[in-house]
């Protein structure tokens, strides 16, 4: 496969987006865009971004009754997305509809327990488990539910793929050694994790701000 890193465009900026992926998109595998840039750009947005020829990850996270995800995906049916998140808490139904719902060349993938949260913040939502057992337990829920694969932090990421092991795993929060962990809370550097059995990494800020975009992806890039 291509390189296994995708990158973040988390701004709701076209024109900066366009522009970042212009110099980065060949040392990277695939380009991310979030809710930030599609509550802004909408699909059309996501088409000029496709137009570059990268893979591109819709992070939508969506979270719904099972019939109104279904109707959402099947809206973004022209679109094609590489990979699509929902949310694996939304119950198996969701996940069997929102599988069912996508086109055939899109890896659906349920995100599990966000990187920004801790054991502390899910005990504050009612959520007593360690987020790894957390994870364990949507990983298994998803597998079940047919998505292809989960979303988690490098921390769980090898224990998921030793439950599932043709599963596909994306991993946030990874960021070079010594870099910012910004709002992340569950981290790890791109070459652990990919080690640990991530099928792909996600990386925003430490490309997205570098001052060499460019640079910074084919310094990361090296490293794998």
């Amino acid at each position: 496969m291509g390189s296994r890193i995708y990158v973040a465009l988390d701004t709701p900026d076209l024109a900066r987006a366009l522009a970042l992926a212009g110099r980065i998109r060949n040392h990277v595998g695939g380009l991310k865009l979030g809710l930030e840039f599609f509550a802004a750009n909408g699909a059309a947005g996501v088409r000029e971004i496709a137009a570059l020829g990268l893979p591109i990850f819709l992070d939508l996270k969506l979270h719904d009754i099972p019939n109104t995800v279904a109707s959402a995906i099947q809206a973004l049916h022209d679109l094609t997305p590489a990979v699509l998140t929902i949310h694996a808490s939304g119950g198996r139904a969701m996940m069997e509809d929102a599988k069912a719902a996508a086109p055939l060349g899109t890896k659906v993938v349920g995100v599990t327990v966000l990187t920004s949260l801790d054991a502390g913040d899910l005990a504050t939502i009612g959520v007593g488990s360690a987020p790894s057992d957390q994870v364990a337990r949507l990983a298994d829920l998803a597998a079940e539910a047919g998505l292809d694969g989960i979303v988690c932090s490098g921390a769980e990421v090898a224990s998921a793929r030793a439950r599932w092991k043709h599963g596909f795993f994306v991993v946030p929060g990874v960021r070079p050694p010594g870099g910012d962990t910004g709002d992340q809370k569950r981290i790890m550097t791109p070459r652990a994790a990919i080690d640990a059995g991530a099928s792909i990494i996600v990386i925003g800020r430490p490309i997205t701000k570098a001052e060499d975009p460019d640079a910074a992806a084919r310094g990361i890039a090296a490293t794998l």
